[in-house]
């Protein structure tokens, strides 16, 4: 009978985001440090459908009492994702990016550490990160756009302000890139924005709405590109990342994977007349999409996310950001659902 570590990474490779399998068979070491053998027996046989927990147990032939104990309990350590629907409790297996992973930041050691980077550099990345549409998109800075362009999908203190709720956590790609000794950056670690439309229980690292929305321009002012879900309803955290140590970033900079993040629907531009070259945009720029070069400072359209740290950055208000046009605008899925839709049919797993 097959390992249920290997029934459960190829359940995960079966969910719409993907978790590829390698020669080195690296991902079942990795599942080994999250799952216990017996939660990756259940979890293995759950799908990306939520289910019912009656309907759960029966399939399973487990007692429903008892499932639903360890259901409950493996969805407090973000191993399943439990909703109520209709006053009804509903389990599905989480991803492994965006959920299983960024639930086990307390988990992260060096031995941690370097199984996640030897799975992104033998194929995972490529995996998560190639199929469309991409898992994150790029928010662009707030001060970088004409208030009448910016779309309602992007105007992320709008969504803070509808929220009751806010946490800010530590980015567990820097706290993985500090373990393995290879962070190039000094940015912040604690810089990850949770928020929920319903207030949720008191935790340590909850602020108020005046200091999460302090953080994000705190992460502007510093450098640091704004990402979100790829969707337009029900966005609940900002990632706030650099193009040396995020892992959807680092798809750009590091595996040549030019799509790895959904674009803003902006473009950087540069005034040659004001221009002085200083070159503080080039340094500011996460994904190397501006280059100095003889007195001048030119722009890599086809590199360029629309992020505008450029044009925040830039003392000489020389940089801007204009607005796509046409079949460049593209909209974001409505919300989570179409999304895993659209990347099923993309990844040939429609039934």
């Amino acid at each position: 009978m097959t390992d249920a570590f290997e029934r459960l990474a190829d359940a995960l490779n079966g969910l719409p985001n993907g978790f590829p399998r390698t020669q080195s068979n690296v991902e079942i070491e990795i599942l080994r440090r999250i799952f216990s053998k017996e939660e990756a027996s259940l979890a293995c046989q759950l799908t990306g459908k939520p289910e019912p927990v009656d309907e759960i147990a029966e399939r399973l032939g487990i007692a429903e009492a008892q499932i639903k104990t360890r259901l409950i309990q493996m969805a407090k350590h973000g191993l399943v994702w439990m909703s109520r629907n209709k006053a009804r409790m509903t389990f599905r297996l989480a991803p492994f990016v965006v959920g299983i992973y960024e639930s086990h930041l307390g988990k992260m050691d060096h031995e941690f550490a370097h199984l996640i980077e030897e799975y992104m550099e033998s194929g995972g990345a490529e995996g998560i990160m190639k199929p469309q549409p991409a898992i994150h998109r790029v928010v662009p800075a707030q001060g970088a756009i004409k208030s009448e362009w910016i779309l309602p999908y992007d105007d992320i203190k709008a969504m803070l302000e509808k929220a009751k709720s806010y946490r800010v956590r530590d980015c567990i790609c820097r706290v993985q890139q500090d373990l393995l000794g290879k962070r190039k950056c000094d940015f912040p670690v604690k810089m990850c924005v949770t928020f929920s439309p319903v207030e949720r229980p008191a935790h340590p690292n909850d602020v108020s709405k005046k200091e999460a929305i302090a953080l994000l321009d705190r992460a502007e002012e510093i450098g640091l590109v704004h990402c979100v879900s790829n969707v337009i309803k029900d966005v609940f955290y900002i990632c706030n990342c650099c193009g040396c140590c995020c892992g959807i970033l680092r798809g750009v900079t590091d595996w040549g994977i030019e799509e790895s993040v959904a674009c803003a629907n902006y473009y950087a531009k540069v005034d040659s007349e004001l221009c002085d070259a200083c070159g503080i945009c080039v340094g500011r720029c996460q994904v190397k999409a501006l280059e100095a070069k003889n007195g001048d400072v030119f722009v890599h359209r086809e590199k360029c996310i629309g992020c505008g740290l450029c044009v925040t950055g830039c003392p000489s208000v020389a940089v801007s950001l204009e607005r796509r046009q046409g079949a460049e605008l593209v909209e974001p899925p409505d919300d989570f659902e179409a999304w895993e839709q659209m990347r099923l049919q993309v990844r040939n797993l429609l039934t």
